[in-house]
């Protein structure tokens, strides 16, 4: 495969951290970050710039051209839905191919009444109201025309608290029919022949901030599929993409949006063998594409999770191994990983310990090679472990023993750790 380069922009959103995840282990594909503001982007992503101009900034263009040809980069992922549309309007001034639909659907899709309008005519396509006058019934939905997510949707219960709400907001805003029952994502994948390959339901079990933390793929719905073909006719859709429904008081499918991204919680697909987003670089390169059989049963819940910064140098590690390297009698995944890390980095790691068995048989008896470690110090339980290292002023010693960092930290000044910490130790930049 040809080696390429991938800018995700802003690569600090949910978006842009999940194609991350979904491009940092493929091995033709090397990925840089750019973000305006200073977002999480720059924890995770190992080549990353910050202070983009913003989009609406007359200098973005030429900035961002810049730092495309600097680092040779082949395309952009775009990973917020007002960037998407900047992009896609700069397609002709930009000097890498933008990953995502043509214009036209681009800005329909920003749009909910556009995206109606587009789609006039089917019968999935949820009452709306023009004149708060032709409301015979409530409760109705408010929601902006131009929007992502549960973001501004709120539920009108009455006339007046309709108007009240319609004088508060700026923004251009729908109004439509309640719909109380179950909401779904369709996730989707069209090739660049226009051919709709995929295209998977989940449910949107726990919604936080207007994004789906906890969701599982639904068993395939023929109704579902015939809308998601449907969609997929009115509208020029290329690479990944998706769209919601929600059930009214009558059961019925209705529309609630579409969108030209990457979702955030797509990782469910990931997670069942199709990566949506490495199967839109392959589109983009030109293959066609075979979609993988995945797995059926499925669910991710998120929450958030830590990344650290220690404002610490270390050039040796000394680590223990009983309730530290081994705790709970299995293996502490968390220690090894950064047991990795060092061996990546060429930091040496001595494995000191008083392990009262062999140490090599037992270190074997748990497939943990002797040669992760530089040096292997097996002392008698009567010794002391300051009497057995030279540290350098730099070492880093971690033990789960509060005794044990005390006396070795009194004795040579080097930083101490419990394995409860080597979290912070990690760095997940790719």
């Amino acid at each position: 495969m040809k080696q390429i380069n991938i800018l995700v922009f802003p690569c600090g959103s949910e978006i842009g951290l999940e194609l991350h995840r979904s491009l940092k282990d493929i091995r033709f594909i090397t990925l840089f970050g750019a973000s305006s503001v200073s977002d999480h982007g720059e924890w995770v992503y190992k080549n990353y710039v910050g202070n983009i101009p913003f989009i609406s900034d007359p200098s973005f263009v030429d900035v961002l051209n810049k730092y495309i040809d600097d680092n040779k980069i082949d395309y952009i992922f775009p990973a917020l839905d007002s960037v998407i549309v900047a992009l896609s309007q700069n397609r002709e001034k930009l000097h890498a191919e933008i990953l995502t639909c043509p214009h036209e659907t681009v800005e329909i899709c920003r749009s909910k009444k556009e995206t109606y309008a587009a789609l006039s005519g089917c019968e999935f396509l949820p009452k709306t109201y023009a004149d708060i006058n032709e409301i015979q019934k409530y409760p109705v939905i408010i929601k902006p025309s131009k929007g992502q997510g549960s973001q501004g949707f709120m539920i009108i219960e009455s006339k007046e608290q309709l108007e009240y709400e319609l004088s508060a907001r700026r923004d251009e805003q729908v109004i439509c029919e309640y719909l109380p029952g179950e909401e779904y994502t369709i996730d989707c994948f069209t090739d660049r022949h226009g051919s709709l390959l995929y295209a998977c339901q989940r449910n949107r079990g726990r919604i936080k901030n207007g994004i789906s933390v906890s969701s599982t793929i639904s068993e395939p719905d023929e109704k579902i599929l015939e809308i998601a073909n449907e969609i997929n006719s009115k509208m020029r859709f290329r690479g990944v993409w998706f769209f919601q429904l929600k059930r009214n008081a009558d059961g019925e499918y209705r529309l609630l949006e579409c969108a030209t991204r990457v979702a955030g919680t797509m990782c469910v697909q990931r997670a069942a063998g199709v990566n949506l987003a490495l199967l839109t670089v392959f589109d983009a390169l030109g293959y066609d594409i075979d979609i993988p059989e995945r797995i059926k049963d499925v669910t991710v819940d998120r929450a958030l999770y830590n990344t650290f910064k220690l404002g610490i140098e270390y050039d040796e590690v000394y680590m223990d191994f009983d309730d530290t390297v081994i705790i709970h009698d299995r293996v502490n995944f968390t220690v090894l990983q950064f047991i990795y890390q060092c061996v990546e980095n060429k930091i040496p790691v001595t494995l000191l310990t008083r392990h009262e068995t062999d140490i090599i048989v037992d270190l074997k008896a748990r497939r943990i090679s002797p040669e992760l470690f530089d040096n292997i110090v097996c002392l008698p339980r009567s010794e002391r472990k300051i009497d057995h290292v030279k540290p350098s002023k730099k070492a880093l010693f971690v033990d789960d023993s509060f005794q044990e960092r005390k006396s070795m930290h009194d004795a040579f000044g080097i930083y101490t750790l419990g394995p409860d910490s080597v979290e912070a130790l990690l760095n997940e930049r790719k």
